[in-house]
C-alpha cells in the first residue's frame, strides 16, 4: 500500500493511493497513521479493504507527512560510501547517530523556511523507514518485521550550525520544516528491495544529487538493530538513513539554498517531493 495523510496542517486525514494514482479517504476505517495503527495486524486489515469502495480525497489536496505521532526522529550520518568520499572522510566503523527534532517534520511539498539568523541551508535526499511496533534490542535478522514502511526524507541542514556550533549536529538539523517526509508511506509488502533504489535531487531544475541506496554502508536491518541497542523505538518513530553524494556543502565552491529555490526529490518507488525555500517569518 501507499499510505498518505491529506488535508490542512494539523487536520490531516488518513488515505491510500489506488491503482490509478488517486487518493482514497481511509478515515472511515482508521483514525490516523500513528501508534498501533501501524502494527502488522492493523496494516493487514487495511490491505483487505476494497479501495473502490472508498471516497476520493479532494483533488489537489495538501499532503502532510505520511506518519503522525513521531516521538523519535533518528538520523544516520555518512552512511553512503560515495558521500563519505566526497566529504574527504573515512568510512565509519559503526553508524553515526544524531537526532532531528520531531517538530521539524512537515509535508513533502510544504515550504521549507530559512531559520532566523542562518545562511547555509543545504539539502539531503534520503530514504527513511517508519517503525511499526515497539522495537527494543532488535535482532538484525528480524529487523524488517518491525518496519511499517518506507518514505522519502529531505534531511535539510543548516551547515554553520551543524559544524561551527560546538559539534552538535542536532542544532543544524532540527529547525521547523527541516524534516519533509512523504509523499507516501510505502508498506513493506510493496518494497522488494529498499537497498537497490535510484534517487535524485534537483534544485531549480539542475540535478545536484544522483545516487542509489545500493551504496549504503550499513543496511536498514543493521541500522535498526544498532539504534535499538541505545534506545527503545515506538510505532511511528522514524529513522532516516543517510544521503548519496552531491550535497551543496561538498561542492567547490560550496552551494547553499536561498529563498525562492525549488527542490525536487525522487526515490524509485517512493514518489517525489516538491518544495520551495522561503525566508524566515515569525
Amino acid at each position: 500500500m501507499k499510505l498518505v495523510r491529506f488535508g490542512s496542517l494539523g487536520a490531516e486525514k488518513p488515505g491510500v493511493v489506488d491503482v490509478e494514482g488517486k487518493i482514497r479517504d481511509l478515515s472511515g476505517h482508521v483514525s490516523d497513521f500513528s501508534g498501533a495503527q501501524l502494527d502488522p495486524q492493523a496494516l493487514a486489515k487495511l490491505r483487505a479493504i476494497d479501495l473502490g469502495s472508498l471516497p476520493f480525497a479532494p483533488s489537489g489536496v495538501r499532503l502532510g507527512a505520511p506518519v503522525a505521532g513521531t516521538r523519535n526522529f533518528v538520523a544516520i550520518g555518512l552512511n553512503y560510501a560515495d558521500h563519505a568520499k566526497e566529504t574527504g572522510q573515512e568510512l565509519p566503523a559503526e553508524p553515526i547517530l544524531f537526532n532531528k527534532a520531531p517538530t521539524s517534520i512537515c509535508g513533502p511539498n510544504d515550504d521549507i523556511m530559512y531559520p532566523k539568523n542562518s545562511d547555509r541551508m543545504d539539502w539531503e535526499c534520503e530514504i527513511a523507514f517508519v517503525i511499526g511496533k515497539r522495537a527494543r534490542y532488535v535482532d538484525e535478522a528480524d529487523a524488517l518485521s518491525y518496519i511499517a514502511g518506507y518514505t522519502i526524507c529531505n534531511d535539510v541542514s543548516e551547515r554553520r550550525w551543524q559544524v561551527k556550533r560546538n559539534g552538535q549536529w542536532v542544532k543544524g538539523k532540527s529547525a521547523e520544516t527541516f524534516g519533509p517526509l512523504g509523499p507516501w508511506l510505502v508498506t513493506t509488502d510493496e518494497m522488494v528491495d529498499p537497498h537497490n533504489l535510484s534517487m535524485s535531487l534537483d534544485v531549480n531544475g539542475d540535478r545536484k544529487q544522483t545516487g542509489s541506496t545500493s551504496t549504503m554502508i550499513f543496511s536498514i536491518p543493521k541500522l535498526l538493530a544498532y539504534v535499538t541497542e541505545f534506545m527503545v523505538l515506538e510505532a511511528g518513530d522514524v529513522i532516516t538513513t543517510g544521503t548519496p553524494p552531491g550535497v551543496g556543502s561538498a561542492k567547490k565552491p560550496p552551494e547553499y539554498l536561498k529563498a525562492g529555490d525549488k527542490l525536487a526529490l525522487k526515490i524509485e518507488g517512493l514518489g517525489e517531493q516538491h518544495a520551495t525555500v522561503v525566508p524566515f517569518s515569525a
